[in-house]
């Protein structure tokens, strides 16, 4: 692959950079693609200079990138056209760049994410109620069921609504 222009050409475009009174438009510079940026005076304003860029006659339109440097300098928001110099060490750093970004990529997608699945089945932890006791089976069989009330048992209340009254035997054996 060529690495620029050949002699002939370069001559020729030596020539066409020259700013000359009588020149109605000079060429300004080149990319590293080959194509050729120039300027112009305006028809309509002499005082207005115009910026075109002439596409490499060998590259397809949808093919044709340019640097932002030059496209900079299109739109006058740059006074001086780029460098060569300038041009390769823009292509470095884009290259640099997209290293970086591979790299990058690649720490991203070693790491895991909240994302995927988890690696291995975790045990599922039974749910259990807020009262510990909300679904325990009664203690207390159906007829004991309701008020709890001093009496022993069923006896001794309906002896104590009558108005009879028992000795309680406690457990040491003393009424």
């Amino acid at each position: 692959m060529p690495s620029g222009p050949g002699t002939i050409k370069q001559w020729w475009y030596r020539w066409k950079s020259l700013r000359l009174p009588w020149r109605k438009t000079w060429l300004c510079g080149s990319d590293l693609a080959g194509n050729t940026f120039w300027e112009f005076k305006d028809a309509m304003n002499a005082n207005r200079v115009r910026r075109i860029v002439r596409y490499n006659p060998r590259a397809h339109y949808a093919d044709v990138k340019m640097a932002p440097q030059w496209i900079q300098w299109l739109r006058h928001t740059r006074y001086d056209p780029p460098s060569i110099a300038e041009q390769q060490l823009d292509e470095i750093r884009q290259h640099q760049m997209k290293e970086l970004a591979a790299a990058a990529d690649q720490r991203w997608a070693s790491k895991s994410s909240a994302l995927d699945p988890p690696s291995k089945q975790q045990p599922l932890l039974p749910l259990r109620p807020r009262d510990p006791a909300g679904d325990a089976p009664q203690t207390e069989p159906e007829q004991n069921e309701g008020v709890t009330n001093m009496a022993a048992s069923p006896e001794e209340v309906v002896k104590s609504a009558e108005g009879r009254t028992s000795t309680r035997v406690d457990s040491k054996g003393d009424p």
